[in-house]
């Protein structure tokens, strides 16, 4: 069931999992352990169920038996909250990332799992979609400071689900996942479930097929140079492309940019994105960085000039980057 590709990018290396003691996380930590992958556990309790408590204490009940790590985080939010969604998943990948800096891991594993993938790609349909916005996940994902791990990305629900019930491995069932208030159940409870149900091997099989194509077009690179929340691209001779890469960058920062915002950015070749995000399109660079507002000393701005960085991404070289590493960025830059 787990990604040859995902472990080995494990093996030996310093991992946090995403756990909520629910089917998929659970699997996957048991799953790990057979294989002889060890990670720590992350768990965020929002205390929207009278259950939370008891799979916070679950989590830490596995990290004492198991020798590894637990981090718990109470965040309560309402249940019926606007965005509950949205505020959750910012919560909870704050409270990852937090560990992942101060800890020091090498790699963030998550449970996302076949009916993940299915259901995503058919809410990305019905909003307009091509290959790249179609296919959001992959096995193995470079993010700024840490490698996003998904093992079971092939592997359906039933699977992990049949593996809990033979190894007699508890798990807690999540009341929320049955609300059609949410349009990811929606989507799984009248489209995925049923395609899944007789056809899960050839839809797996038909997501590595498109991940492979996605890679042939070049959506995905490597980046130039990175720190902190700078990011800079090399640019293809594509602009849809371009487009493209940046807006993979801008939804790793959980920001969504709108069609109309991509077509501006195409006209302008830079400016602020949601009013945060400073974005430029270079003829050989992309640059993606928070956007500030400062006041610059001449000189910089001239050494800035010479590389060429572009002006909306200026702020935030000055105010949030260390002087190593801003020759980090010029060296090359200058050459």
């Amino acid at each position: 069931m787990l990604e040859p590709e995902a472990l080995a990018v494990l093996k030996g290396r310093r991992n946090l999992l995403a756990f909520s003691a629910g089917v998929d996380s659970t699997a996957l930590f048991f799953l790990l352990k057979e294989a002889g992958i060890t990670c720590d556990l992350a768990l965020v309790n929002y205390q929207t169920r009278p259950q939370s408590d008891e799979e916070a204490a679950y989590a830490r009940l596995l990290g004492t038996r198991h020798g590894v790590r637990t981090f718990v985080h109470t965040a309560p939010l309402l249940p019926h909250a606007p965005d509950f969604e949205a505020k959750a998943r910012a919560i909870r990948y704050d409270f990852f990332h937090r560990l992942i800096r101060q800890e020091g891991y090498d790699n963030l594993i998550t449970a996302h799992q076949l009916d993940d993938q299915l259901t995503w790609s058919l809410m990305q349909i019905t909003k307009g979609a091509g290959l790249a916005e179609l296919i959001g996940m992959a096995p193995v994902q470079k993010r700024p400071g840490y490698t996003l791990v998904r093992p079971l990305l092939f592997t359906p629900k039933s699977a992990l689900l049949a593996y809990l019930k033979r190894q007699n491995i508890r798990y807690f069932e999540d009341s929320s996942n049955q609300n059609p208030r949410h349009a990811r159940n929606r989507f799984r409870q009248a489209c995925s479930d049923f395609l899944l149900a007789q056809n899960a091997e050839g839809i797996a099989r038909s997501f590595r097929y498109l991940l492979y194509d996605k890679a042939r077009l070049g959506i995905d690179c490597d980046p130039l140079f990175e720190t902190k929340d700078l990011t800079v691209l090399p640019a293809h001779e594509d602009e849809g492309v371009n487009l493209r890469r940046i807006d993979r960058e801008l939804k790793k920062r959980g920001y969504v940019a709108g069609a109309a915002q991509k077509a501006e950015l195409a006209r302008q070749k830079a400016g602020v994105v949601g009013g945060r995000w400073a974005v430029a399109m270079q003829p050989e660079r992309l640059w993606i960085a928070p956007y500030r507002r400062a006041v610059m000393p001449k000189s910089f701005k001239e050494r800035c000039r010479k590389a060429k960085v572009p002006p909306v991404v200026r702020g935030y070289l000055f105010e949030a980057l260390a002087s190593e590493e801003l020759e980090a960025l010029f060296s090359p830059l200058s050459s």
